[in-house]
């Protein structure tokens, strides 16, 4: 009943949104009219416009990466999906001389979000690197034959996927970029492929914002967590895929969930943004509001997890903090931080991050205690979200140029 109850709310908001688009654009024709008495006209329309906006329905966005510039030319780039399964794709964009790039693999989270999410990360890895992406289904369209998807699942992608994208030229594998999220799996992947001697395990591994260790300066994400028994959340925001979807019966935590969550951590901000794209639509500052338009016509295209992901990631990650205390269970054996003794681990933080706190991606540098402090760095971004650090201009200018060149110079 709590997707359905969503799904008629939705259909309803989008149908009000839809006749709200249709009196914006009939009244935009009247700005320039001498009726249009202080601006009356101009006005209801912006505000029709980011009403019709706020409520359209979003489905998964395009990459929409078609060119990369290097040194002054303009090269077409191809994206494919080179390898399939049942929750998700790996991704790869090419394009001419790219193959002699260092392979790049970005661990997209699965959170809510799509991989899109982090379309600024790829456009800004992809002159240097050799880039795939891990490009996750929503779960809402994944049939009850194709199984079920928790966090040790994640951890079987991406090593099935770094086995897929070979060895360098060294022998090694791709190198690893972890956003948010996915840092945990990631960095338990490496541990893993590291105690086996795997000779694909990365060369690097880079942690953005990632939640490796809850308990230093904990968030209101984090206090979300643990403020609650594990049965809440089992009884309160799982949900039964209705039966017309393709992953009809299928238990989820739907990314409409996790949307309304972030927002409300952050309502101030989002009603001043949507406050600032009203004004500048008003003020005919086209090219300001299309800016705010594009991000929230990411953030608000939103997938669903599967229950036992996210439940497992809760429990696990969020309240019983088992990878840095030595106690993560994968497929019946612990994972050693203590293996990783030859993959390089570059730690980023931002310092206003207020989802993943300060030090709890550093603490991954902590436990890993085999690994020689040369091959281990940390850099906390100032001034920097929690978006910030995986797109928009700092990341461009600031913190990418430091994976760069930490990638550089442990690339065999």
């Amino acid at each position: 009943m709590l997707y359905t109850g969503y799904d008629i709310q939705r259909g309803f908001l989008a149908s009000a949104g839809w006749l709200a688009q249709k009196q914006a654009d009939f009244l935009n024709n009247f700005t320039n009219s001498p009726f249009n008495y202080g601006n009356l006209t101009s006005v209801t329309a912006s505000a029709l416009d980011v009403f019709a906006h706020s409520v359209m329905p979003r489905g998964k966005p395009p990459f929409g990466i078609n060119v990369v510039e290097i040194d002054g030319k303009h090269l077409p780039v191809d994206e494919h999906n080179v390898a399939r399964k049942p929750f998700g794709q790996l991704k790869h964009f090419t394009y001419e001389g790219s193959e002699t790039k260092p392979k790049l693999l970005i661990c997209a989270p699965m959170s809510g979000h799509f991989a899109t999410l982090l379309r600024g990360t790829v456009e800004r890895m992809l002159p240097t690197h050799d880039v795939y992406i891990t490009d996750w289904k929503d779960a809402r369209d994944v049939p009850l034959t194709g199984g079920g998807f928790d966090l040790e699942s994640y951890i079987d992608y991406l090593i099935e996927w770094l086995e897929f994208i070979g060895p360098d030229a060294g022998g090694r594998g791709a190198h690893m970029l972890a956003v948010c999220q996915p840092s945990v799996p990631a960095y338990a992947a490496a541990a893993i492929m590291s105690a086996n001697k795997h000779p694909l395990r990365p060369r690097t591994l880079t942690m953005m914002g990632g939640p490796i260790d809850t308990r230093e300066a904990p968030t209101a994400v984090n206090d979300h967590a643990t403020r609650r028994p594990h049965d809440w959340f089992v009884h309160n925001v799982i949900a039964t895929v209705p039966p017309y979807y393709k992953g009809a019966g299928r238990r989820v935590y739907p990314g409409w969930l996790q949307l309304t969550g972030f927002m409300s951590m952050n309502l101030g901000n989002h009603m001043i943004s949507h406050w600032s794209m009203f004004s500048h639509l008003v003020e005919g500052d086209g090219e300001s509001a299309d800016r705010h338009k594009e991000f929230y016509d990411e953030y608000r295209a939103v997938c669903d997890m599967t229950a036992e992901f996210y439940l497992q990631t809760v429990d696990t990650v969020f309240q019983r903090h088992l990878l840095p205390k030595g106690e993560f269970n994968y497929r019946g054996k612990l994972v050693d931080p203590g293996a990783i003794d030859d993959i390089a681990l570059l730690a980023i933080e931002g310092e206003r991050d207020d989802i993943s706190g300060i030090g709890q991606t550093k603490a991954a540098l902590t436990i890993a205690t085999g690994l020689p402090e040369a091959m281990k760095q940390y850099h906390m971004a100032p001034e920097v979200g929690h978006y910030g650090i995986f797109n928009g201009s700092k990341w461009r200018e600031k913190i990418a140029p430091i994976v760069e060149e930490w990638i550089l110079a442990h690339n065999g």
